[in-house]
């Protein structure tokens, strides 16, 4: 529940903000949407700091090496660091930009807005990637309460200064949609500095000096290895659904408002999922590097029908529900209309993403990151994609869209099935 807690409390948080931000007006709140999706395609691109080292500190941890694990975590700090300044470098500059590409050439006040709004929010990313990082070294450890602690307390800070910026309250100054931005980044400032004092205090009470807290070119060079892979990884999942809302977009509004609504009633099922993939991927890591290769096999075994069961109990709902949940969204009738089509894919697959989440989370607790690769691609190559645009040239609308999104799902279902049943994935004792 703690890995849930932390990976929903920034989508909760962003809900308020737009929240709060559209009472501005619709300018303003296109500005924001625009500019957040941004900085989340640059987050979501560099989860591997979180995901990658929490299976090299669990499997460090899992060995007896609590030193090393946290080691691990002080080096992921150090790329959290020099890749977020890589990339305030790049962002800011090219602000302007890449707003006008995105919104378009027919609204220059919402490019310019979401402009200065990522001007400001992006000087954060370093603090975010620290907290990724930190994330990832403590769940490791095991130590699952104090990043809930960390991300709570700087969202509450943001989620009171969000108010008071943007609408001038608590005696505060009103700027507006700028305000916003300076929230976020008070926020994220405060959650990746307690973050960072944490790694720092951890390594100096286990005995670091001054040169073990340098970077550390071997253990970075191996943990951008596993980012390699995961970067690919998530990569593939953003070009699958980018073409599907494009292709969504061409059947009509309603389509792809339908289509977007269940896909986000997805991505939270998928955030539910992926804390439980999240405590195998800590538990795995950690036998694998004792060596308990029979323990490893009894997680994976124990999440895998925890998952599937909460995934089907999930379904049961949402299935119950059909004529009520949609209605909590939209009262638009054509909408809801269309809504039916996507609805049944997306409660059809949670039972097969209840089992694919918790095997994921296996397979990157053993540190097989380079197989999750491929076997994600081969499913977007040849499961998803091809299907999201045969829907487009042979007017299959929705339906040919979800089938492309469960046809992927089924080759990720064969695919990491095949890998875990195999035992190529049984690699005892430290990572190198």
């Amino acid at each position: 529940m703690s890995a849930l807690a932390v990976l929903i409390a920034p989508p909760l948080y962003l809900l308020l903000d737009l929240a709060v931000v559209g009472r501005l007006g619709g300018d303003e709140l296109a500005a924001l949407a625009v500019a957040t999706l941004v900085l989340s395609v640059i987050s979501t691109q560099l989860t591997f700091l979180s995901y990658g080292t929490t299976a090299r500190s669990a499997r460090r941890f899992g060995a007896g090496d609590r030193a090393g694990a946290v080691t691990e975590g002080l080096q992921a700090s150090w790329v959290a660091i020099g890749v977020g300044v890589g990339i305030i470098a790049i962002a800011y500059p090219a602000a302007p930009l890449i707003m006008r590409v995105l919104v378009g050439g027919g609204s220059p006040d919402v490019a310019a807005d979401g402009a200065e709004w990522l001007r400001i929010a992006v000087f954060g990313v370093p603090l975010i990637l620290l907290s990724m990082a930190g994330n990832g070294w403590m769940r490791g450890v095991q130590e699952t309460r104090r990043p809930v602690v960390y991300v709570v307390i700087g969202l509450a800070v943001a989620a009171v200064l969000v108010v008071g910026l943007v609408h001038g309250m608590f005696g505060l100054p009103r700027w507006g949609l700028p305000g916003s931005a300076v929230a976020n980044l008070v926020g994220q400032t405060i959650t990746g500095l307690l973050f960072g004092a944490r790694v720092l205090r951890e390594s100096l009470a286990l005995g670091a000096d001054r040169a073990s807290l340098r970077p550390d070119r071997m253990i970075i060079g191996a943990q951008l290895v596993m980012a390699r892979d995961l970067i690919v990884r998530s990569l593939s999942f953003q070009v699958c659904f980018l073409s599907a809302a494009a292709v969504a977009a061409r059947f009509g509004v309603a389509q792809v408002a339908a289509h977007q609504l269940v896909l986000q009633l997805w991505e939270f099922m998928a955030l539910f999922l992926d804390s439980l993939a999240i405590a195998a991927q800590a538990l795995v890591g950690a036998a694998l590097g004792s060596g308990a290769v029979r323990a490893a096999g009894s997680v994976a075994r124990r999440v895998t029908v925890v998952s599937t069961v909460a995934a089907m109990l999930a379904a049961a709902v949402f299935a119950a529900g059909y004529g009520v949940i949609p209605q909590i969204f939209t009262d638009d009738g054509a909408v809801l209309d269309a809504i039916g089509v996507p609805w049944w894919f997306f409660v059809a697959m949670l039972p097969i993403a209840g089992v694919v989440f918790a095997l994921d989370g296996v397979l990157l607790g053993s540190g097989d990151a380079a197989f999750l690769r491929t076997a994600t691609l081969i499913g977007a190559l040849i499961g998803f994609l091809p299907l999201i645009w045969a829907s487009l040239i042979f007017d299959w609308g929705l339906a040919g869209i979800w089938t492309g999104l469960l046809a992927f799902m089924l080759v990720r279902l064969a695919t990491v099935s095949w890998r875990i049943a195999g035992g190529r994935w049984h690699r005892v004792g430290a990572p190198g």
